[in-house]
């Protein structure tokens, strides 16, 4: 081999070998991929009233209890119903929670011309027994009332509640002596 050809065969392998050693040792490229903090969900405000020690408004975290609100209002006084609330039901923001004093009709309820009626059910604070003891729901409407009630929130009025999937009104006719919303 001519010399000429050498050099340039040697040039050309120190050229590749200096490429290679470069991509070997360079530091990869790209976009830094920046971290961000998960999303708290905002705190929700709810009005507790009735008797509980302090009723007001309170700020809760999100996903808070109907036991969190009372707890925040200084407690439930000697004198309150504990059978017509739900302590355990999740809140949203804006809801009202009333705890009925004993011996009181409950807030925003109206009699029933229904002797057999003991209590009225707060449909916005009901649990799936409660709700499986008025006429014509079952299982599965309870769970559908739960279920539209922490999609959509609070009932507003009773007439809401025809809103539920397979509620209809030949069964909202049956439910409407039977039921109440706490006002929000």
């Amino acid at each position: 081999m001519k010399p000429w050809m050498q050099n340039l065969t040697a040039f050309f392998v120190g050229i590749t070998a200096a490429a290679v050693m470069y991509l070997i040792a360079a530091q990869p490229q790209g976009t830094p991929i920046e971290l961000l903090p998960t999303l708290t969900p905002a705190p929700i405000v709810v009005h507790v009233d009735g008797a509980v020690s302090t009723p007001g408004l309170y700020t809760l975290p999100y996903q808070s209890r109907t036991a969190d609100a009372i707890a925040a209002a200084g407690g439930l006084l000697a004198n309150a119903d504990t059978r017509s609330i739900n302590l355990a039901a999740k809140l949203v923001d804006g809801q009202k929670v009333y705890v009925n004093f004993q011996g009181a009709q409950p807030q925003g309820a109206t009699p029933s011309n229904d002797s057999t009626s003991d209590q009225l059910i707060d449909i916005n604070t009901a649990d799936q027994a409660q709700l499986e003891t008025l006429p014509g729901i079952g299982a599965t409407r309870a769970q559908a009332i739960i279920e539209y009630r922490s999609t959509h929130g609070p009932f507003q009025t009773i007439e809401d509640l025809q809103n539920v999937s397979g509620i209809g009104p030949a069964t909202f006719e049956n439910l409407k002596d039977h039921i109440f919303v706490s006002k929000p």
